[in-house]
């Protein structure tokens, strides 16, 4: 009998892995990069839409590596967790530059395009490859990508948040500076006066630019008439010298000019001759400020009052110092006078003095002090909205005030007492100066798009038996102030829209034209030429027309090296461009009136 055969369980063959499905994410990866690095060169207006647009690529990465892929599921959860936890790790093992730029924020922002392509780049490279192989190289990639971020360090940002990368190990040009020796005035400062003393005050002619954007702080130069032909009479090179970092800007008298920067710990007032460059005193108060974005040391620019030079420093030291030779008058802390905490940015304003008061802006509230004695004069009216701007002195319906923008919007105030007389709400940026035009009306600008507000607004201010009153007759967003800022000449402003130089009318702000690539640079306007001054955020010069009819570029040369955000001047026939690593001064040629 023969015994029946029992087949044999035929052996089941794995079923093949389909391969990695590569195209979306090789396409939105490619896409991603376009916009995050090559539509801001070539339109910088467009940045923000660019920066979003990128972080919608990077969220398609992420989806499609989750649901269409076709990669394991062990492998595409635990590649997005992989990335999450080595940023998280990286932060803190990058330079402080790179962990607190961008409030924080840069080192994620930065990772998003980086570990994007990280991980296309290894699925395609390990497509063929085994699963255990793959995961390997996408592990290496995602842990190379963050890695490679420990390795730079961050000068800053520019005025469209582009970062200044170096490697973590260079030197930055502080560093530079503090290397060299024989840098420190020949003869020390003398002894300081006795409080309550004065010193001959100059006359208008000896004062040339007494502090922030000059005489009347509204950026105007006014019995100055220059050629504008640089193709046959250049600017001539009188001296250049490094300096240290910060954004103020220079006071002049006579053959002596005046700012303020920072030199390691110490935040410093520097007096340079004016013919020479040569340093001729040092002051110097223990205190520094920095934060990764705008870098290191002062934010004001000196003022200069009745042989005395006042200045207020990025952590709130307020000095009255002897503008001989940087003795010190008398000195305060006016954040701890006025309960003010620091500021994000530090504190930018520079000093006003009218009368026998000194007045600076702790972040959007007023303090006033004697000049005499230092003795606190008037305290302001208090904000928790704060502000970079400095106070202001216009004459409105005859009366004198001290106008600031702050995150509120506009106040006025009495500057003998600091009694509240008007304020327009209105919420910007509150960084750039309010102008007055020459019927009394007030403009304020806000670029940055922080607040509710952008572009300038022009506010009708009255006096009558009920009190002050302000009205608005209109806003304009032909012209975006942000921290640079505007001029008025007769009928016109101008001033920056994003990187460019924009015109409008002020009858109604409408633009009359827009036009020229300057970065985030700053200006200063000749009247009696309607001629603009324009240095780059590049440090170059530039010569515009200010004129209604179209964008004219006359002139421009090279000036400074280095991101430019400081104000220039022109005092006669000598220009100062300066910036947080150098500063140079130039002899222009007069034109015949």
């Amino acid at each position: 009998m023969s015994i029946p055969q029992i087949d044999e369980p035929i052996a089941q063959k794995p079923i093949p892995r389909k391969p990695l499905r590569l195209w979306p994410g090789v396409a939105a990866v490619v896409l991603q990069w376009l916009l995050w690095f090559v539509v801001p060169v070539v339109a910088p207006d467009a940045t923000m839409y660019a920066m979003l647009g990128a972080l919608a690529c990077a969220l398609i990465v992420v989806v499609w590596w989750l649901f269409f892929s076709r990669a394991p599921w062990a492998e595409r959860v635990g590649a997005i967790v992989l990335m999450v936890v080595a940023v998280i790790a990286t932060k803190r093992l990058v330079h402080q530059s790179v962990a607190n730029a961008g409030m924080g924020m840069l080192l994620p922002i930065y990772a998003i395009p980086v570990l994007s392509l990280a991980l296309v780049v290894a699925a395609v490279a390990s497509r063929r490859l085994s699963s255990g192989r793959r995961r390997a190289v996408i592990i290496g990639a995602i842990l190379l990508a963050c890695g490679a971020f420990t390795l730079i360090r961050t000068g800053g940002i520019t005025g469209e948040a582009h970062s200044d990368l170096h490697w973590r190990w260079t030197r930055t040009p502080e560093e530079r500076l503090l290397a060299q020796a024989g840098d420190e005035p020949a003869i020390p400062p003398g002894n300081a006066p006795a409080a309550g003393s004065n010193t001959k005050e100059p006359s208008e002619t000896e004062s040339g630019w007494p502090g922030f954007r000059g005489p009347k702080r509204d950026g105007i130069i006014r019995g100055v008439r220059i050629q504008t032909d640089w193709s046959r009479q250049p600017p001539v090179e009188l001296w250049r010298s490094p300096i240290g970092p910060g954004w103020s800007s220079f006071a002049v008298r006579d053959n002596l000019v005046y700012t303020q920067e920072q030199r390691g710990n110490d935040e410093v007032v520097s007096c340079y001759n004016l013919t020479t460059g040569k340093p001729v005193w040092r002051h110097r108060d223990a205190a520094r400020f920095w934060e990764s974005n705008a870098g290191t040391g002062p934010r004001g620019t000196p003022t200069l009052s009745n042989g005395r030079v006042y200045t207020f420093g990025a952590t709130g030291i307020l000095n009255a110092l002897d503008a001989r030779n940087g003795s010190v008058i008398w000195a305060h802390n006016a954040a701890a006078d006025t309960k003010t905490k620091l500021p994000m940015w530090g504190f930018a304003s520079s000093p006003l003095v009218v009368g026998d008061v000194v007045i600076v802006a702790t972040a959007g509230a007023l303090a006033a002090y004697d000049v005499v004695t230092g003795n606190s004069r008037w305290f302001g009216p208090t904000t928790d909205r704060g502000g970079y701007s400095s106070p202001h002195l216009a004459t409105i319906v005859g009366v004198a005030q001290v106008l600031l923008l702050n995150g509120e919007g506009v106040m006025s105030v009495a500057p003998a007492d600091g009694t509240l007389l008007w304020k327009h709400a209105w919420e910007g940026d509150s960084i750039v100066q309010p102008a007055v035009t020459a019927d009394g009306d007030v403009l304020i600008g806000s670029g940055s798009g922080i607040g509710s507000e952008v572009g300038v607004l022009r506010i009708a201010v009255a006096h009558g038996p009920s009190g002050w009153t302000t009205t608005q007759r209109w806003t304009s967003i032909g012209l975006k102030p942000y921290f640079n800022d505007f001029v008025v000449q007769k009928d016109l402003a101008f001033g920056f829209d994003g990187s460019n130089l924009a015109c409008i009318d002020l009858k109604n702000g409408e633009r009359k034209w827009k036009g020229g690539s300057y970065g985030h640079g700053q200006l200063v306007l000749l009247a009696d030429q309607d001629l603009l001054l324009v240095v780059s955020e590049e440090g170059e010069v530039a010569l515009v027309k200010a004129t209604s009819d179209q964008f004219t570029e006359l002139a421009r040369f090279k000036a400074v090296e280095g991101k430019t955000w400081n104000h220039p001047v022109l005092v006669g026939d000598m220009l100062l461009v300066r910036n947080g690593e150098e500063m140079a001064a130039f002899r222009v040629s007069l034109a015949s009136r």
